[in-house]
C-alpha cells in the first residue's frame, strides 16, 4: 500500500495503526480520503490523536466514506444531531464492556464506526479491538471448515436468564429502550469482506443461536470460535486522550470498552457509516427475520 499524504504508525502486530499528520477538521482531498480508507481496510482500526472536531465535523468526516446512518435503531440520538449517538457512561448509557460488533442485529450492519472522545478519566477507560480475519486464519482447518458452514441469529433482545437478574433502575431503563423494537437477523458466521475479499468470523455479543443447533451446542461453538477472536495476538488496546478519534472497520472487528474507571466520567460520541448486506463464502446474503431497519440505515446507491 502506497501512502504519500500522512504517516502510519502500527500500534500492534496484527491490528491497529495511528495516522499521523492529518487534521480531520480540514477539507481533506479525495486522495487523502482514499488513502485513509486503504489504511482502514489494512489495519482494521485507525486512530487520530487530539483532533479538533465537533459533532458536525465528525458527521462530515464520516460522510466522506459513505451514507451515514441514524444514531441507532432504538436509542435516541444526540439532540440536534440525528446521526450522533451520545454515550455518556454513568448517565445515559450502560457500559459496553462486552465483546461485540456494532449493530449486527440488523441485516445491514455498519461498514464502520467513528468514535470521538469528549471526556476521558485520568486512568482507565481504554478500548480494545480484535481482528476477526486474523482469528479466522488462526483456526485449525477442521474448525475453519465447520465455521464456513454455520449461520447464526443475531438479536438486540437480551438473554432471558440475564434479564431476570436484579438490575439497577438506570440499567433496566436503558435496556428497555435498547429493546423497544426487537430485531433478529440471520448472518453467516464467516463473512467475506466486500473490499479485500478476506474471510473473517462475524460473531460477537449479539449472537443468540447458531441455526440448526440447540442453545447449549450454539453456546459451546460460539465460545470456541470467540476465543480465537479475543486472543491477545489478535487485539490492540488504545489509551484515550481527549479529542482522539478511532475509526474501525465494523465488518471485520470486535471491540470491548474496559469498565475499570469506577465513578469517573467517560463520554464519547459515535457515528456509523451505512454498510452492505453480509455475504457468506458461497455467495449467500444475510436475511432479516424480525424488525424493519430501513429507518436506521439508508439504502446504498450504486452507479
Amino acid at each position: 500500500m502506497s501512502i504519500t499524504n500522512f504517516d502510519i504508525q502500527p500500534v500492534a502486530g496484527r491490528i491497529g495503526a495511528e495516522i499521523v499528520g492529518v487534521d480531520l477538521s480540514a477539507n481533506l482531498s479525495n486522495e487523502i480520503i482514499s488513502e485513509i480508507r486503504k489504511a482502514l481496510v489494512q489495519y482494521k482500526v485507525i486512530f487520530f490523536r487530539r483532533q479538533q472536531l465537533d459533532a458536525n465535523g465528525q458527521v462530515a468526516f464520516a460522510r466522506r466514506f459513505g451514507e451515514v446512518t441514524t444514531a441507532h435503531p432504538t436509542v435516541p440520538s444526540f439532540p440536534g444531531h440525528p446521526e450522533v449517538l451520545d454515550l455518556d457512561y454513568g448517565r445515559t448509557a450502560t457500559r459496553a464492556n462486552n465483546w461485540h460488533t456494532d449493530v449486527t442485529f440488523v441485516d445491514r450492519p455498519p461498514l464502520g464506526s467513528i468514535l470521538r472522545t469528549i471526556t476521558i478519566p485520568p486512568t482507565g477507560g481504554d478500548t480494545i479491538w480484535a481482528n476477526s480475519i486474523a482469528a479466522y486464519q488462526d483456526l485449525p482447518p477442521y474448525l475453519r471448515s465447520l465455521a464456513d458452514q454455520l449461520w447464526a441469529v443475531h438479536s438486540n433482545a437480551f438473554d432471558y436468564t440475564v434479564a431476570a437478574v436484579d438490575l439497577p433502575a438506570d440499567v433496566k431503563a436503558y435496556r428497555d429502550v435498547f429493546t423497544s423494537t426487537v430485531y433478529e437477523t440471520l448472518h453467516p458466521v464467516v463473512r467475506v469482506h466486500p473490499e479485500s475479499g478476506e474471510r473473517g468470523l462475524f460473531i460477537g455479543g449479539f449472537v443468540r443461536q447458531v441455526r440448526g443447533l440447540s442453545t447449549t451446542e450454539s453456546d459451546d461453538i460460539i465460545r470456541l470460535l470467540q476465543s480465537y477472536v479475543t486472543r491477545p495476538e489478535n487485539t490492540v488496546r488504545w489509551r484515550w486522550q481527549v479529542g482522539d478519534v478511532a475509526f474501525w472497520d465494523n465488518r471485520v472487528t470486535q471491540h470491548y470498552a474496559i469498565s475499570d474507571y469506577g465513578d469517573q466520567p467517560r463520554r464519547v460520541q459515535r457515528v456509523t457509516i451505512s454498510g452492505d448486506i453480509p455475504v457468506s463464502i458461497d455467495g449467500k446474503h444475510s436475511e432479516a427475520i424480525k424488525g424493519d431497519s430501513s429507518a436506521y440505515t439508508p439504502t446504498l446507491v450504486t452507479a
